[in-house]
């Protein structure tokens, strides 16, 4: 009797757990060949409120590392990706990319990992300041994380946009909730696999599967999504999570690193990435105290 292949099922990775969804609802994406490739789980608001509780949770630990740590960290993520690089860029090359710019893509998304793991202890240094003032006082201003924040991944580079986003925000010690590429969830399928085998705490980073239309209006208004970093959208997605963020006193931030060339050249990576994901605090000290 021939033996039949035992296949993987793709689960989202929420709160250091792998999930099948609440509604229990998947839907199906097939590879560049438009064969049946996977079910893959179709997350809801529930799930979304889920993860939330899992990142307000992990939040107060990882923000207390020493920013040396986090850098350790995110170091070992990017060793994590070069050791499955043949399975990332097989992955990309069945979903339709050539194995030249597969190859370039998941090397693009282990050098940011490295980059923003370079900047884990250094970044302090040069947003913070000591400010002149005019009365005997030290004053200082140094910078805080902002707490969870919401991240929304592009279509394309399904691996390197979402890399490319959640990275800064980790690295100043926030937590992430992610919404993977919609037409090309796998390769965030994979990422999650090694967060869950990293030295990163679970719920630090969550990454969501499904469809926009349905859990991106409950990223735009959730209360304890302290901001949203979102890159591919629609104008009238964008009009929604500016509503939203509104109504719910948020920051937006859009990528517009949007062509594929641009996601792989420097600008898509800049220490003004980290800037927007932190609070800045002043504090004022008597001189002679």
């Amino acid at each position: 009797m021939p033996r039949l292949p035992i296949t993987k099922t793709p689960k989202p990775y929420v709160g250091g757990a792998f999930i099948r969804s609440e509604s229990g609802r998947s839907f199906p994406v097939a590879d560049a060949k438009g064969e049946f490739f996977a079910n893959i789980p179709q997350c809801t608001r529930k799930d979304l409120r889920n993860a939330v509780e899992a990142a307000a949770k992990a939040g107060p630990g990882w923000a207390k590392r020493t920013a040396y740590n986090r850098g350790q960290i995110l170091y070992r993520l990017g060793e994590m990706l070069e050791s499955r690089r043949e399975d990332l860029i097989a992955t990309l090359v069945c979903f339709g990319d050539t194995r030249a710019a597969a190859t370039k893509e998941v090397d693009a998304a282990t050098d940011r990992l490295i980059y923003y793991a370079g900047w884990a202890d250094k970044y302090e240094q040069v947003l913070g300041n000591v400010n002149p003032v005019a009365s005997p006082h030290f004053n200082f201003t140094v910078t805080e994380p902002m707490g969870i924040l919401g991240v929304i991944a592009p279509e394309a580079p399904a691996l390197l946009g979402l890399v490319s986003l959640f990275a800064p925000v980790i690295v100043s010690g926030n937590t992430v909730v992610a919404l993977a590429s919609e037409k090309t969830p796998y390769p965030a399928i994979l990422l999650g696999e090694m967060l869950a085998t990293s030295d990163l705490p679970g719920g630090v980073v969550s990454i969501l599967t499904g469809f926009r239309k349905e859990i991106l209006p409950t990223f735009a208004t959730h209360a304890h999504l302290r901001a949203i970093s979102a890159a591919g959208v629609s104008a009238e997605e964008r009009k929604a999570l500016r509503l939203g963020a509104a109504e719910s006193v948020k920051r937006v931030r859009f990528a517009e690193a949007e062509k594929t060339a641009d996601w792989l050249s420097d600008r898509a990576q800049s220490l003004y990435a980290i800037r927007d994901c932190l609070e800045f605090k002043t504090t004022w000290h008597p001189i002679g105290a």
